[in-house]
């Protein structure tokens, strides 16, 4: 009796009809505005569960992106310019890449080679990994109230896109200048080519090299700032897709997520002002931090917007926790 209630309860229920497969002729033949598709789009992510975690929080934010900028519009739009139509060619591209989005599960930021680090628009592509990093948060406040100063010399450690020495770039008006170093030849060629988009050729230089294997201890830095790759071996398996998507490169560190970060701490204070500081961000591998130096008072930065895992020490504190950190250093 009870099998006979569930299957006509089961019955009953209402199901959704699934999106069809030709999601291209949908989008031209029933829509119309730049709203309408939005709406479309952020049904059908959601309908597939893609990830989010590249830039934007909600679904509807995500289809936002992915519309507006492949019709080369600014997010978020007002609502004039969401009204308007779109012709069959746009909505065409929009599908096309909508598909790959949720067949491929790859970032919207690399279909659309657009992405934003404080409020600076920043090209990318699969080279390197996609800004999102609450470092932003610390350079909107010129990294107050840990640095004193303005800084002369910056160092952009694992620079990637170059997003974060050109922020700084940015925000310090021209008073500084920034060294933004990678490992990756290709993730250089980005940083080359945002670099030339905002004409700092003679502001932030790109250097390849292995963390600071390329650079002179005689040149010293007032501020380095370094978000290296620091996910351990058992987040790069559980990974969403997406992530599978951005440079292994970029991300992997062993592990424990520590293997550049305890490099880093080891040799940071050879090319650190006297009077500089350094920014590092480990993400989930913190607590592997801690346990690795049991004795070492890491500085934690409390954000307001959101994000932690990044921890800020002075030169002293380097200097007074160099024992510890001695054994990590490369031979030269």
């Amino acid at each position: 009796m009870n099998d006979i209630i569930e299957n006509e309860v089961e019955s009953k229920k209402f199901h959704k009809e699934n999106f069809p497969e030709d999601v291209e002729a949908e989008i031209v033949s029933e829509l119309e505005t730049i709203n309408d598709v939005v709406r479309y789009v952020t049904s059908y992510l959601i309908e597939n569960n893609v990830y989010l975690g590249h830039g934007t929080d909600s679904y509807w934010d995500e289809a936002l992106y992915l519309v507006l900028c492949l019709i080369n519009l600014d997010p978020p739009g007002d609502p004039e310019t969401m009204n308007a139509k779109l012709t069959d060619r746009e909505k065409r591209n929009i599908a096309r890449a909508l598909t790959i989005r949720v067949r491929d599960r790859v970032p919207t930021a690399y279909l659309t080679n657009r992405a934003w680090f404080c409020g600076i628009e920043f090209y990318v592509d699969e080279r390197v990994i996609i800004p999102r990093s609450p470092i932003g948060e610390l350079i909107n406040n010129s990294f107050a109230p840990y640095l004193k100063k303005t800084p002369s010399r910056i160092l952009d450690l694992c620079t990637g896109s170059g997003c974060i020495a050109l922020a700084c770039a940015n925000k310090f008006n021209g008073d500084t200048t920034i060294d933004a170093v990678d490992i990756s030849e290709d993730a250089l060629d980005v940083c080359m080519r945002n670099i030339y988009n905002y004409g700092l050729e003679d502001v932030v230089i790109p250097i390849k090299s292995d963390l600071f294997d390329s650079l002179n201890e005689q040149d010293k830095y007032d501020l380095i700032v370094c978000n290296p790759p620091y996910v351990d071996a058992a987040d790069m398996e559980d990974m969403p897709e997406e992530y599978h998507a951005e440079p292994e490169l970029a991300l992997a560190a062993g592990d424990d997520g520590l293997d550049l970060v305890k490099v880093i701490l080891a040799e940071a204070s050879y090319y650190l002002s006297d009077d500089g500081v350094i920014f590092v961000e480990v993400g989930n591998s913190r607590l592997a931090l801690e346990e690795e130096f049991p004795e070492v008072q890491f500085n934690w930065v409390e954000f307001k917007n959101g994000g932690d895992g990044v921890f800020v020490m002075t030169y002293d504190d380097l200097i007074e926790y160099a024992p510890y950190f001695e054994q990590y250093r490369r031979e030269e």
